[in-house]
C-alpha cells in the first residue's frame, strides 16, 4: 500500500496546480513520512486520515508580506512546515548590476522598506569601501543618528503589528503615533517620509537643519516615557505573557546553526552585534549596551527589541552632543556629487555633475568587498565586485529577513496553529529583502 499528497488531496485538485506547487508539497511528503510503521499484519497504516495540508499565505495579512507557509496539521498542532518565498519576483541583485552605484540607491529603499535609511547606509558603506572613498565626520554622525531612528521605527512597527496579531489593537495605534513623529523627522531631513534616499555615496544629499535637530532632540526626550508606559501595560499583562512565554524556543546552538541574526540571535543568549564587534561609522565612539536574553522564546525577543529602542535613544543623544561642524560630502568630484551652488554657478561644477550622473563612481578593476551593518533585523551586508566601470560586475545581498526565515520552519513545527501568527511576527520578516 502506498500513498502520496496527490492521492490525499485529490487528483483533480492537483491536476490544475503548477508543477512548483506539487514539488513543494512533495517536500512535505519526503521530509516527513506519511506512513506509520507497518502494523501487526504487515500493512502500513495511512495516517492521513487525521491530518490536513493547509496553505497560510501568500496573501494572508498575518504572514507580514507575500510569505507562503505550507503546513501539515494533526488537529491543531503543526507537524511539518515548508516555507515558500519568491512571490515578489524582484531580481534586485541583477538589477544592481545594470545600474550605476548611485542609480541603485532608490532601490535599496524598497528592500527593508520599514527601515530604508539603514539599507541606504549599508549600500553606501559597501561602495565607499570598494572605491576607497573617505566620508566627512559630520556625514558619519548624521548617518548614525538617522540609522538609529530607523531602528526605532522598524521595532515600533514590529511591536505594533505583533501585538495586533495577538489581539491588542490599541498598542498598534500608539506605536504608530511614535512612528509618525519619526516620519516628520525624516521629512525635515530628507524631504521624504518613507523612501528617503538621503544618504549618498561620499556623504549626504543635504545637511540637517537646526529645526530637524530640534525635532530629533525633542523625540529623544519624550520617547523613553512612552516606552515606560508600554512596559507597564505589557510586561505583566497575563494575556501577552501567555501568548509569548515558552513559544518558539530556540537555543543558542539552534539560532547559530540556522544562521539567524539580530534580535532573534541575541534573544537566545548570543551576544553578537556588528556595531560592537566590527564597528562602522562612529559606533566605536559612543556608549551603548547590547541587550541579551537567554530564554530564546518570543517573550525574550520582545524584551530584546524593547531594550534596543532605549539604547538607540541613548546613541541618538550622544550623536546630538558630538555632532561636529563641517562638510557633509567628499570634496572629490570623482567620489561624490558637487554641491548645488557649484553646479548652478560654475561650469566646472556642471561638468562634474554631468560626469558623475553619466559615469559615477568607478572602483578599481578586480576589487571586491563585503560590508555589513547591524540593521534592525540583523546583519545586512553587500558583496560587490568591480570590473572598473560605473556598474558593479557582481552584487549579492545578505539580507537578515532571508536568514531569519530559515529558523521559522523549526519554530513552527510542533507549535499550535493558534501560535503561528505570533511566531511569524517574532521573526519580523520583510519580504521585500527576502525575495532578492
Amino acid at each position: 500500500m502506498s500513498t502520496n499528497v496527490s492521492q490525499y488531496a485529490g487528483e483533480d485538485y492537483f491536476r490544475f496546480w503548477p508543477r512548483h506547487n506539487a514539488a513543494l508539497f512533495r517536500r512535505l511528503e519526503t521530509k516527513h513520512s506519511w506512513l506509520e510503521p507497518a502494523g501487526g499484519d504487515g500493512v502500513a497504516t495511512d495516517v492521513l486520515e487525521n491530518e490536513m495540508v493547509l496553505n497560510i499565505g501568500p496573501q494572508h495579512p498575518a504572514t507580514h508580506g507575500v510569505l507562503r507557509c505550507a503546513v501539515k496539521l494533526d488537529g491543531e498542532i503543526i507537524e511539518k512546515c515548508v516555507l515558500d518565498i519568491g512571490y515578489l519576483h524582484r531580481g534586485i541583485e541583477k538589477l544592481a548590476e545594470s545600474k550605476s552605484y548611485q542609480e541603485f540607491m532608490p532601490y535599496t529603499d524598497r528592500m527593508d522598506y520599514l527601515a530604508p535609511y539603514s539599507t541606504n547606509v549599508a549600500w553606501c558603506l559597501a561602495v565607499e569601501k570598494l572605491a576607497g572613498i573617505e566620508v566627512p565626520d559630520r556625514a558619519q554622525w548624521v548617518r548614525m543618528m538617522m540609522v538609529e531612528l530607523a531602528r526605532i521605527s522598524a521595532h515600533l512597527l514590529w511591536m505594533g503589528v505583533g501585538l495586533m496579531d495577538a489581539g491588542a489593537v490599541s498598542v498598534f495605534l500608539w506605536a504608530f503615533q511614535s512612528r509618525e513623529d519619526i516620519y516628520k523627522i525624516f521629512d525635515h531631513v530628507a524631504g521624504a517620509r518613507f523612501t528617503v534616499s538621503h544618504s549618498r555615496i561620499g556623504g549626504l544629499a543635504s545637511d540637517v537643519s537646526p529645526e530637524a535637530l530640534a525635532l530629533i532632540a525633542d523625540f529623544a526626550d519624550r520617547f523613553p516615557a512612552v516606552i515606560d508606559g508600554w512596559e507597564k501595560l505589557l510586561n505583566r499583562n497575563r494575556i501577552w505573557i501567555d501568548r509569548n512565554a515558552g513559544i518558539g524556543v530556540m537555543s543558542a546552538d539552534d539560532v547559530m546553526g540556522l544562521g539567524m541574526t539580530g534580535p532573534n540571535l541575541r534573544g537566545s543568549g548570543v551576544e553578537y552585534d556588528i556595531r560592537r564587534f566590527e564597528p562602522y561609522l562612529k559606533y566605536d565612539e559612543v556608549d551603548f549596551v547590547i541587550p541579551i536574553r537567554t530564554e530564546g522564546d518570543c517573550l525574550a525577543r520582545y524584551f530584546v527589541r524593547l531594550r534596543e529602542m532605549k539604547e538607540s535613544v541613548k546613541i541618538i543623544r550622544q550623536c546630538l552632543e558630538k555632532l561636529p561642524a563641517g562638510p557633509i560630502r567628499s570634496d572629490n568630484a570623482k567620489h561624490a556629487y558637487a554641491s548645488k551652488d557649484e553646479v548652478y554657478y560654475s561650469m566646472e561644477g556642471m561638468i562634474h555633475d554631468f560626469m558623475y550622473t553619466s559615469e559615477g563612481v568607478t572602483p578599481p578593476r578586480g576589487a571586491e568587498v563585503y560590508h555589513a551593518i547591524e540593521a534592525p533585523k540583523g546583519e545586512l551586508g553587500f558583496f560587490l565586485q568591480s570590473d572598473g566601470t560605473g556598474n558593479p560586475w557582481r552584487c549579492h545581498m545578505n539580507s537578515p529577513s532571508y536568514s531569519n526565515l530559515q529558523g521559522l520552519e523549526t519554530m513552527l513545527e510542533g507549535a499550535a496553529m493558534g501560535d503561528m501568527v505570533v511566531l511569524i511576527g517574532t521573526v519580523d520578516p520583510v519580504m521585500g529583502e527576502a525575495d532578492k
